[in-house]
């Protein structure tokens, strides 16, 4: 953990806590259990509730408090200051009319992976994702080849941590899934199949900024029923690959992304 800077300002970290407290499953949450959440003191967890509920962050009613829109200026503060749809909406757009299904980028935060763009050619998915959407990065097309391109130490570490089951076919085991990130560092690409969720396979490559370093992953995803990992990668991998040097190419050419997409 990087040290303490005396500039930090710790009320603002913790506000920031507390917004990062409701998610899915928790749209709405008591003071005792953002407080627990946050590990934050009952009385601490009040005061950034209430000045994120003056500031219009936050909204309270029967005793609960819940999210307002104007949270998703933070977000989009991000994708607007990145312009990441300019970069990357028409690969996207056209990898999904390619398959006749979803194209997605994520990079990694954490121990998971973010939705920054993403476009589909149907209508309804098994699993509907889309921007900011948070998965763990182990069982994901997208987070195996993100790890991949870390070091055997930070891969490690990462594989140290929880390693939940989303479904009898996730893969759990550190080892196994050392092997598979491994395979997917020396190959180029993942392939995840009702690891995540049953019915959602994916076939992810990396992409890459102006030093080659890997900042996010590009995915085509589909119907597992419909198509499986042979079909996938015999299909799709090439046309893949080909979309994604050309979002790399488009990440070259702004210098921000290096920076904006790490997760140091």
């Amino acid at each position: 953990m990087a040290e303490e800077r005396k500039e930090g300002m710790g009320g603002l970290a913790k506000g920031l806590d507390v917004l990062l407290a409701f998610g899915e499953g928790r749209p709405e949450l008591t003071l005792s259990e953002v407080a627990e959440r946050t590990q934050l003191a009952p009385a601490t967890a009040r005061r950034c509730l209430l000045t994120l509920q003056d500031e219009g962050y936050v909204g309270h009613g029967d005793r609960r408090f819940f999210l307002l829109p104007k949270v998703l200026k933070l977000s989009a503060a991000f994708l607007e200051a990145l312009d990441i749809e300019r970069m990357t909406l028409p690969h996207l757009t056209a990898l999904a009319n390619q398959t006749g299904d979803a194209a997605a980028i994520t990079t990694l935060q954490g121990r998971d992976v973010v939705y920054l763009a993403r476009s589909s050619a149907r209508a309804l998915m098994r699993l509907e994702a889309h921007v900011g959407s948070r998965f763990p990065a182990f069982c994901t097309a997208t987070g195996r080849v993100l790890l991949a391109d870390r070091s055997d130490e930070e891969i490690d570490a990462y594989l140290q941590g929880a390693l939940p089951a989303l479904t009898e076919e996730t893969v759990t085991d550190p080892a196994k899934l050392k092997k598979l990130i491994l395979a997917a560092r020396k190959d180029g690409y993942a392939v995840v199949e009702d690891e995540l969720a049953y019915g959602v396979i994916s076939l992810a490559v990396p992409l890459f900024d102006q030093h080659g370093r890997v900042v996010a992953a590009l995915n085509s995803s589909g119907h597992s029923k419909r198509i499986d990992k042979k079909r996938i990668v015999a299909e799709r991998l090439e046309m893949v690959r080909e979309h994604g040097a050309r979002i790399s190419a488009e990440f070259r050419q702004v210098p921000q992304v290096s920076r904006m997409l790490s997760d140091d």
